[in-house]
């Protein structure tokens, strides 16, 4: 199902066709590190990673993370949308997208809309985003698009302290 449309980019819902693409992102060094492991290895893997995190998230938020693809060419470049942590009071938007793909512009882009989509078809008022505070790249793409960093929060015990960044819509 199709989300949103940019000029480069189109944003639809993760599907079980999705896997292999997800098994590659998920197990980029650079996804590990800044986002975390999530232990997708295999197609199994991947099918319950998109049932039991962005599938759900569609079925109980009408939102969730969402595939990008490059309308040019089809290929599929990264994930980008919604989600609501329990962790977090608020909607935080995330993003990743494969090596070949960074720097592009894809994320500025991408994050624009899914920020346009959080406001005009959801209705939310803030919106945050929560980042390692190593991952310069991400902090630059959040400060572009309107985020000011707010304070460091903790995800869980055993997780480091991240900054949160947050926008008012």
């Amino acid at each position: 199902m199709k989300i949103l449309e940019t000029e480069r980019l189109a944003l639809r819902h993760l599907s079980a066709g999705d896997a292999e693409f997800l098994i590659e992102l998920l197990n980029d060094p650079a996804f590990i590190q800044n986002i975390g492991d999530r232990g997708v290895r295999t197609t199994a893997d991947a099918h319950a990673y998109i049932q039991n995190g962005p599938a759900a998230s569609y079925a109980k938020n009408g939102f969730g993370l969402s595939l990008v693809i490059l309308k040019e060419t089809g290929e599929s470049i990264g994930v980008c949308g919604l989600i609501k942590r329990d962790a977090l009071e608020d909607v935080d938007i995330g993003y990743a997208f494969l090596p070949r793909y960074r720097s592009m512009g894809y994320a500025v882009e991408s994050t624009l809309a899914v920020k346009k989509y959080a406001t005009d078809v959801i209705g939310l008022e803030r919106l945050v985003a929560i980042v390692d505070p190593n991952n310069f790249s991400s902090i630059r793409v959040l400060e572009k698009i309107g985020f000011t960093f707010e304070k460091m929060v903790r995800h869980s015990e055993d997780d480091i302290d991240l900054k949160l960044f947050a926008t008012t819509l």
